[in-house]
């Protein structure tokens, strides 16, 4: 993931800005007792370096994994903030609707990990959309498929390195939306296809961070440094 970073940092957008629904707000607050839990728990710890040789270094242990979570909700929200700000041609009014609902909510896990992690937080990472056409239903859907599917597989892959139980636990709710979001994508695709993602066992799959880093590396500019991680 080495490049030269050309294109302008992801800009910090505040939450209010995109109209949440009164309900998502109430859930983005409510879960302050959970941000000071994993506030207070990195607010000791060194800010992650960005080295222009290594690139922005995700940290080590479960730091390192919610740093990990953080990029991949930060290209998302990314897309669906630039999709939500010229709607392709042809759109219905449901099709904005779930497409601006799901834009709220990676706002909201944006938001969310940036909080919650602290000084220890990467910064904003630069994006690369330019692979994709903004104006076609095709293009912007595929995508989001593509970056819904990736995101239930990294949480489902990450699940198993992370020691605390209190992020095992948010991980786990986060990645319920997630997958919400996946089937909603592929049924706007094609009818009854929000399930075809599962094993034989009905469960979806996983994928380890250098798989899923490897996946997203196309639209990230950043060059991230996950050698730290965990592996088991």
């Amino acid at each position: 993931m080495n490049r030269q970073t050309s294109s302008p940092p992801l800009q910090e957008k505040q939450i209010s800005a995109y109209g949440l629904q009164r309900r998502n707000m109430l859930k983005f607050f409510g879960a302050s007792a959970a941000i000071i839990t994993i506030g207070s728990a990195c607010k000791d710890g060194d800010p992650t370096p960005v080295n222009p040789g290594t690139g922005v270094n995700l940290g080590s242990g479960d730091i390192g994994i919610l740093n990990y979570a953080y990029a991949l909700e930060q290209l998302e929200a990314a897309f669906y903030i630039q999709v939500t700000s010229a709607f392709y041609s042809g759109i219905t009014p449901t099709e904005q609707a779930f497409l601006t609902d799901i834009r709220d909510h990676e706002v909201i896990h944006r938001e969310f990990f940036k909080a919650a992690i602290g000084a220890a937080a990467i910064p904003a990472l630069q994006v690369d959309f330019s692979s994709i056409n903004f104006g076609s239903r095709a293009s912007v859907l595929g995508t989001a498929k593509t970056f819904e599917d990736l995101g239930v597989a990294a949480y489902n892959g990450a699940g198993k390195l992370l020691v605390s139980d209190v992020y095992l636990g948010l991980a786990g709710k986060i990645v319920s939306v997630e997958a919400r979001h996946a089937a909603t994508i592929r049924e706007l695709l094609a009818i009854n296809s929000f399930a075809d993602t599962v094993d034989a066992n009905a469960l979806d799959p996983a994928m380890t961070p250098a798989q899923v880093l490897a996946a997203a590396d196309p639209f990230i500019v950043t060059t991230i440094n996950a050698s730290n991680l965990p592996t088991s």
